[in-house]
């Protein structure tokens, strides 16, 4: 029988822990510490986000349960509420954000030949966003309206494996258009965005790194077609067209040529797609920009499984402490998927996980598909009555 470390600690081995210390010493964040630590925080609200602990007494009281595992789960510090609040409050929460970033760029070139559809050779990003509502009173400093307060999350996702590759958050007011200015385009790479990105002065930054683009255009913008090119109106490509824009501004903004696809889908649903990608088909584009959905499957996924829109405190420091530490497990979770060559879902290893932190047994045993499968037979197992 396996009698090592628990199933927590094995989680925790997937973490490097020397570039965990490179981005505290970063910030001097053990600095005046002397019993609860960056790391005991940060195993310490892993923790909740593995179990979806709805509270700080929720965590204290589950941690002191099993004091005598604490220090083999690698949590040297006492557990009290009161200090883990202390820690979200005060700790600054960009150590969490670089930690986060380590793990992304493993996670990122872990998933680099996963399959991807359409078959590109070219890394596709799907940027978007999703809002986080909040009380007022509560929290003050996520302006959004008069009698609301809400934070949004960013996310640009490599969309070979969902990986997001940059995050930032934002009071609610912060309009999406504006993190395009955070952003330092990927040569050869292809974005996928949404109207509501769509700022001309924007998307010639990204053409002129030598970047590509998939957007869609809006009623009111103005062009004047060039050229059209062959189509095949079975696949449901309307018109494939070279275009410049006659706005106003959009035509200083944006003086190079675009290519403007009309597609209409199984539904019946239209959409006119503005790209400066003149070399893939035009039924590859509508296939890019359908692909954008897997950001917001991200999204729904992290809002349904972790901890993100109810928070253990009420600062702004504790608030995107929180969501930074939930990426990483979601990250992490990715980066044991893969490593262990699972084909289950990361909801069904956060399930298992959540049950099993404290269990010494191998990892990969209590992941393993094949114990999930109902062992079907060629005979009925059907007893007879009579």
């Amino acid at each position: 029988m396996y009698q090592g470390t628990t199933v927590f600690s094995q989680i925790m081995d997937s973490i490097p822990m020397h570039q965990f210390r490179k981005c505290v010493e970063r910030y001097n964040g053990n600095k005046g510490i002397r019993s609860f630590s960056c790391l005991d925080q940060f195993l310490c609200m892993a923790f909740a986000q593995l179990t979806y602990r709805e509270s700080l007494r929720d965590i204290e009281c589950c941690l002191r349960s099993v004091p005598e595992k604490l220090y083999h789960m690698g949590i040297k510090g006492n557990i009290s509420r009161s200090t883990l609040a202390e820690a979200n409050e005060n700790r600054n929460w960009r150590i969490c954000c670089d930690f986060a970033q380590v793990l992304i760029h493993t996670a990122r070139s872990l998933y680099a030949d996963e399959p991807f559809d359409p078959d590109l050779n070219e890394t596709v990003y799907a940027s978007d966003s999703s809002t986080i509502d909040l009380c007022l009173s509560l929290f003050p400093w996520a302006k959004f309206r008069k009698t609301k307060a809400a934070i949004k999350l960013h996310t640009l996702s490599d969309l070979r494996g969902n990986i997001p590759s940059f995050i930032s958050i934002t009071d609610g007011k912060v309009h999406d258009v504006n993190i395009s200015d955070e952003l330092i385009p990927e040569t050869g790479a292809i974005y996928v965005m949404d109207r509501g990105y769509l700022d001309f002065s924007r998307l010639y930054h990204i053409h002129q790194y030598s970047a590509f683009f998939v957007t869609r255009f809006k009623t009111d913008t103005k062009f004047e077609r060039l050229c059209s090119h062959e189509i095949d109106k079975s696949a449901g490509v309307m018109c494939d067209q070279t275009v410049v824009l006659t706005g106003v501004h959009s035509k200083d903004e944006y003086p190079e040529k675009l290519r403007r696809i009309k597609f209409i889908d199984i539904e019946k649903k239209r959409f006119n797609f503005m790209t400066n990608q003149f070399s893939l088909p035009s039924l590859t584009i509508a296939e890019l920009y359908k692909n954008r959905w897997k950001v917001e499957l991200f999204f729904k996924w992290i809002k349904q499984h972790l901890r993100i829109k109810a928070f253990y405190g009420t600062s702004e420091n504790a608030v995107k402490t929180q969501i930074r530490i939930a990426i990483s497990v979601y990250v992490l979770i990715a980066i044991i998927r893969k490593k262990l060559k699972l084909d289950q879902s990361l909801y069904t290893i956060l399930q298992v996980l959540s049950v099993t932190l404290f269990e010494k047994t191998l990892l990969y045993k209590i992941l393993d598909l094949t114990s999930y499968r109902n062992n079907i037979t060629s005979n009925s197992i059907q007893l007879k009555l009579f």
